[in-house]
Formats: structure tokens, sequence, C-alpha cells
């Protein structure tokens, strides 16, 4: 009995050595932190040394400064929880594109001719029709205020078409006029001046083709009026 409980000290006393032996970070515990990776590579856009404590893995995506509330100087380290809920994000970015070295693009449509603000799309603008440009984008310019109106565009040469991927198509004001509609909000007619001077200030000016036609129809009565006087017999 006694031998047996000597030997049973010997062991006790080995084991205990073997483990002090091993690193406290390596050896078994259920405290131990887990080795997996949340994303399956982290190049650009990405901090590896970051832990995700919701999702119990290493790695946290980089959102950008623009795309969070907050307007961060620089990039924001988020787990994907966060992502996923939009905690903190702006709902007009997309942080599932990379912009550089963070995540976070504001959400296009229309092959990128839309763009959306606060929620709803507005027009992308072609470069050098806004006069108060508050982003630019791949294919233009926004503005976070309303559109601009049909004379304010009208007034630089421009209507509000599509042109291409982005909107504002330009005329010459010295060949053309751009008449809007009463509300100065739509465009109603594009008038090829032909070197003529278009005067918006004159009362007699027809407001379709019948108004036209009825003048017309007026001035050719009494042209016939007045031959008929002096050559008739």
């Amino acid at each position: 009995m006694k031998n047996l409980l000597i030997v049973s000290l010997i062991l006790s006393i080995s084991a205990g050595a073997s483990m002090a032996a091993i690193p406290w970070w390596e050896q078994p515990t259920v405290c131990r932190v887990s080795p997996s990776n949340c994303y399956p590579s982290m190049g650009a856009g990405y901090d590896s040394s970051m832990w995700d404590v919701g999702s119990n893995c290493w790695g946290q995506k980089m959102i950008c400064p623009e795309a969070t509330i907050a307007q961060n100087d620089s990039p924001v380290a988020m787990e994907r929880g966060e992502i996923a809920r939009g905690t903190g994000i702006k709902q007009d970015f997309d942080t599932n594109v990379l912009n550089g070295d963070c995540f976070g693009v504001r959400k296009t449509i229309n092959n990128g001719s839309m763009a959306s603000v606060d929620g709803k799309f507005v027009n992308v603008w072609c470069n050098g029709v806004l006069d108060n440009v508050d982003e630019v984008l791949p294919n233009g310019e926004i503005s976070f205020s309303a559109n601009p109106s049909c004379t304010e565009l009208a007034d630089n040469g421009y209507i509000a078409v599509l042109n291409q991927r982005c909107y504002g198509k330009y005329y010459d004001t010295a060949q053309y006029y751009i008449e809007c509609d009463a509300a100065g909000l739509l465009p109603a007619r594009l008038i090829v001046l032909n070197g003529a001077n278009y005067e918006t200030t004159a009362t007699n000016v027809p407001a379709d083709q019948r108004a036209a036609d009825a003048i017309f129809d007026t001035m050719h009565q009494a042209s016939s009026a007045q031959h008929d006087k002096y050559f008739t017999k």
C-alpha cells in the first residue's frame, strides 16, 4: 500500500512538471481562442489581426469613412454582425464593394446613371452640368439637394436627358433655344434658331401648331384681300 502511494505521487509530480513545460497559450482549455478566420482571404479592405467577438473568428472588414454615419476620417473596422445589421452604416452605401483600401460605395442603378441619396435615387449628371457639385462618381456628379429645374439647366444650354451613362445633353445657345413648360420644370420644345433671335416676351408666339396655322390663315386672308383690292378690275 505504501509503495502504491509513492508511485502515484511520482506520477502526479511528473505530469505537473510536463504541463508546466508547455506554454499557457498552447495548453488545452475551454477558454482557448478559435484559430478560424472570418473570411476565406483577407487582402485589401480587411484587418486580419482584429478579433470578431460576435462571430468568434479573426478578421474584420474596413468600412470607408464616407459610408459611415459618424463621418470618420479613416476606415473603420467592423464585425460581421454589425455590417449585417447596418449598424453605423449609411443606407445609401454598398459595403460589399471594395473601394480602394476599404469597403463601401454609393449604390447606383441604370448602369450608374442614377445614385442613391437619402434612400432615393437621383440623376448622375455629366461633368460640367451642375453648378453645385456635392460628390463625384465614376459616371459624373451628384447634388444632395433637389435636381436642377429645366430653367436652371437651359440657362447653361443643357436638357435633362440621358447622355450615355449620365444626364445632361448640351445645345449651343447660339443655335438652339430650350423652351421649358410654364412651371420651368420640364423641357417643352427645342427650337432651332437658324440665325433668328427668339423673343420669349413676345405676345403673339403660338402655343401649338393649331394656333400657328390660325395666324398663318389670317395673314393669308389679309394678303389676298389686299391683292384683290389693287389688282382686280
